[in-house]
């Protein structure tokens, strides 16, 4: 078979582009043709196809002109689709598989595979097509205001990044997919998590039309360790929603170390909170990837998950279980499905500093109990997030679509 794989970026830019670029891999060992499309940008990876990438969006630091003309390709955008006709022309695929779309590539590149009847799947990643900021919060808490189609409250909440010209944009382009049905042409939705689907099903996405398949990871490329050197880990982007002040307060005054790894727009005021209220507890360890990640998973205890947002199916859970270690997590969206509490790790309810101090001692406390949620946690990313079972669930979709 041969497929495109659609992406607004073709580099490690998050979980989704590693599902992304897995997912083109197993394809690819699996003997099908695989062309991704995405859009130019200087930290792309190499491709055979990048002439046929679409031409990068500039939208920060350009005149007003030019940002009103960038905030309406942001909404659809004729250049991607033009883009996207030649790549169609010249490698003629059987499907089209979008990932993250909107904002960049746009709904252009489904009308272009529905004008040739070429069949379009995508797999959702986040809320964007039931909330325009796609996260699913409002002024720090979570949020549904805009599920059903009222989504008119991004922009009277500036919901988007607190602006409200960005919270515009994307307000418009939340009622132009709807108004003119530029989603109608996917014949499935795959979510890596049930509460995904539920909530898109709830918001009114056929039944028939969404289907369940999990994130995998290659678990024989990790090696479980349930032993550790003495440290619990936070592995994440540092930004509001991710929980990390209700992670500060929960480890103040405790006798555990906390590695913070990671980066974002909030890690200078972090930094600042833990110095002002004395956590000296806690260390920022950048950002990290590769070997030197993996080495910091290996030398924990547990990984923590504080998250205060719908989460999906986050891929650093898998990975924290693929290396035998138990996660504390928030009960957040997709989350308690991967997390079994008193089984994989501990669960506790979101925001809740006090409750997340209490499991964090306990764990700390109980070094046998940890490595035995470590094990159960391992097994049961080999038995459910294994990458045959992910192909096996992928080709289903797939060949039932072309």
């Amino acid at each position: 078979m041969k497929l495109v794989f659609a992406n607004n970026f073709y580099y490690m830019r998050g979980g989704s582009e590693r599902v992304f670029f897995d997912e083109i891999a197993l394809l690819e060992k699996d003997g099908h043709k695989v062309a991704p499309f995405t859009m130019h940008f200087e930290k792309n990876f190499p491709s055979p196809f990048s002439r046929f990438f679409a031409p990068e969006l500039r939208y920060e630091g350009v005149g007003l002109a030019k940002k009103a003309s960038a905030s309406a390709k942001l909404v659809y955008s004729n250049d991607a689709r033009k883009s996207f006709s030649g790549l169609l022309d010249a490698f003629k695929p059987d499907i089209v598989h979008g990932h993250n779309i909107y904002g960049r590539l746009t709904t252009a590149i489904i009308d272009e595979a529905k004008a040739r009847r070429v069949p379009f799947v995508m797999t959702l990643h986040d809320y964007k097509l039931i909330c325009p900021s796609y996260l699913m919060i409002r002024n720090d808490t979570v949020c549904a205001r805009c599920a059903g189609g009222a989504f008119y409250n991004c922009l009277l909440s500036r919901c988007h990044k607190g602006s409200l010209v960005s919270s515009l944009v994307y307000t418009v382009e939340s009622y132009f997919a709807a108004a003119f049905k530029k989603y109608d042409w996917v014949s499935r939705f795959i979510s890596p998590s049930l509460f995904l689907l539920k909530k898109h099903l709830e918001a009114g996405f056929p039944e028939k039309k969404l289907v369940h398949i999990p994130n995998f990871i290659k678990v024989n490329e990790f090696e479980p360790v349930f032993s550790n050197k003495g440290y619990i880990l936070y592995v994440g982007r540092l930004s509001k929603e991710k929980g990390v002040v209700t992670m500060l307060k929960a480890v103040k005054g405790l006798d555990v170390k906390l590695k913070i790894v990671g980066d974002g727009p909030m890690r200078k005021e972090y930094e600042a909170f833990a110095k002002e209220n004395g956590i000296t507890n806690a260390t920022f360890e950048g950002y990290k990837t590769g070997d030197g990640l993996k080495e910091m998973f290996k030398g924990a205890a547990f990984v923590v998950f504080p998250s205060e947002w719908h989460e999906n199916a986050p891929m650093s859970i898998l990975e924290s279980f693929a290396f035998g270690k138990p996660v504390i997590a928030s009960t957040v969206g997709g989350v308690p499905e991967m997390v079994i509490d008193g089984t994989t790790g501990l669960l506790y309810p979101m925001g809740d500093h006090a409750a997340l101090r209490e499991r964090i001692k306990y764990l700390s406390l109980h070094p046998s109990k940890a490595v035995e949620f470590g094990r159960a946690a391992r097994s049961k990313v080999e038995r459910e997030n294994n990458a045959e079972r992910h192909m096996g669930m992928l080709k289903c979709v797939h060949e039932g679509t072309a």
